[in-house]
């Protein structure tokens, strides 16, 4: 009976983790958003600011708390717009002090101007009020560091009655804080957001290559180069046979003892069982990785299987997860016109996919153009394997085809969005027109293009407007099909 509730207890918290892990991980694919996260940050650290803020103010009769309106607005401002225009803490720091000072001035010239009289005790003016906003706007202007929220602490001089210096000290003050707050989270975070956050720069990693198609060493170059960015990187050639033609058990690059198995060990070939068609596939995909290994420098292991009674894509992806790879880099393959069903089922994985249709065979890509739709994990994806390639001395260009002008300005801000926690140097375009016609005029000038999958979208909205991989003409360059669906895998 123990046994029986310690098995159920077991399974509980076994089924708890992974709900666990999926929720964490939802929550980072929806926090590679920019969007998603400046709102979380503004959630955050507006009312964190606020409540120090207030804590101190609490402690000194100095602070008053009619300051804090125009802080959490300006912290507002610098946490939801990080790259916009009024985004700079010292302009935020002599904004609102500069506006205190002119209010603080303001209320001592009118006192002394128009009602002869300490400035503690007279109402608020008109002509003071004006003053104020009078000397706000020509000063701000004067040394260029307009910001919004300095006309609300010029009238608060007014309101508050700020007698003397100390209201301006404490402006500057608490706002010196919520600007190096701000600093700190900008320096250390945002603009590393893309180390911390976009799996796409850190992991894919791990290649799986099947060498299928016209073009298979095209694909596998494609695949080492993306495997090449990180120290840890290492591709995997993978040959799926038939039982039927060949009798033989898994082959993988690791030796072993039994006698049941092909082994390799970078360059060399044995054969256990004699059977010279399997030694024929193993040599072969020695020889490519041989190649591979001196072109780009990373590790590249091969790997026989068997299909038995399983389909090529169940194959494809078994071997993908015993050799602990995150990313499978296919040649393209079509049926009636369309993507074969074993794309389409890699497709319909938990695993990172990148179908890559090969025009000549190239092996090299320095020129990239990467359309996008929106914001988001793919595109992030997308872009990271176009730096990748590219490199450092490459070209890469990144798009968004818009209906009308009227959507201009948002698509800019979204592309800003999207290519800000890049390292490399990229192009913006965004063209007024269909995205077929579009790639179809320019996709000559790249070297490789990537899309997304589509398989994001209902399977109404698919009906309605097939993926934008399904709708493109014949073009004269490389073409990337990227699926982004993967789990995190754990390396142990």
């Amino acid at each position: 009976m123990f046994d029986g509730v310690r098995g159920i207890l077991v399974a509980l918290c076994s089924r708890a983790r992974r709900l666990e892990r999926r929720e964490v991980h939802e929550f980072r694919r929806w926090v590679e958003n920019t969007r998603n996260l400046v709102h979380l940050s503004v959630l955050l650290f507006v009312p964190l600011l606020i409540a120090v803020v207030t804590a101190i103010s609490n402690l000194s009769a100095e602070l008053s708390f009619l300051l804090f309106p125009p802080l959490a607005s300006g912290a507002y401002l610098l946490f939801a717009h990080p790259t916009g225009r009024y985004a700079s803490p010292g302009r935020f720091v002599a904004g609102l002090t500069l506006g205190a000072l002119c209010g603080w001035l303001a209320l001592q010239l009118s006192a002394t101007l128009l009602y002869h009289a300490p400035p503690s005790q007279h109402r608020i003016h008109a002509a003071g009020a004006a003053l104020a906003m009078f000397l706000t706007g020509a000063t701000t202007w004067g040394f260029d560091i307009e910001e919004p929220a300095a006309y609300s602490t010029a009238l608060l001089a007014l309101v508050g009655d700020a007698t003397d210096i100390s209201y301006v000290i404490s402006i500057a003050a608490s706002s010196a804080l919520v600007a190096g707050v701000f600093v700190l989270w900008h320096r250390a975070f945002y603009a590393h957001r893309a180390r911390y956050l976009y799996r796409s720069t850190k992991g894919d990693d791990h290649v799986l290559v099947p060498m299928r198609g016209e073009h298979p060493d095209a694909t596998a170059m494609l695949g080492a180069r993306l495997a090449a960015a990180h120290d840890a990187g290492k591709v995997v050639l993978l040959d799926v046979v038939d039982a039927d033609e060949t009798d033989v058990e898994a082959t993988q690059r690791t030796a072993t003892d039994d006698g049941e198995s092909l082994a390799t060990d970078g360059g060399t070939t044995e054969t256990i069982g004699g059977n010279s068609s399997t030694t024929d596939v193993a040599t072969g995909l020695e020889d490519r990785a041989t190649t591979i290994e001196s072109t780009v420098g990373v590790l590249c292991e091969v790997a026989v299987v068997d299909s038995g009674m399983e389909s090529l894509a169940a194959a494809v992806l078994r071997t993908a997860c015993e050799s602990n790879c995150d990313l499978i880099a296919t040649p393209y393959e079509e049926s009636e016109g369309t993507a074969a069903p074993y794309i389409r089922s890699l497709f319909r994985t938990d695993m990172d996919v990148l179908v890559h249709c090969s025009v000549d065979g190239r092996t090299d890509w320095q020129r990239a153009l990467v359309p996008v739709r929106s914001v988001s994990d793919v595109a992030h994806s997308m872009l990271g394997f176009a730096c990748r390639l590219a490199g450092s001395a490459g070209e890469i260009v990144v798009c968004h085809c818009i209906d009308s002008s009227a959507d201009r300005r948002h698509a800019e801000e979204m592309l800003a969005d999207l290519v800000e926690p890049f390292a490399n140097r990229i192009e913006t375009r965004i063209p007024q027109a269909p995205i077929e016609s579009f790639l179809e005029t320019v996709a000559p000038q790249y070297d490789l293009v990537l899309v997304g999958a589509s398989t994001d979208r209902s399977s109404v909205s698919r009906l309605l407007s097939p993926a934008t991989f399904e709708r493109l003409p014949e073009i004269d360059c490389d073409l990337a099909i990227v699926d982004r669906r993967s789990r995190p895998l754990s390396r142990e």
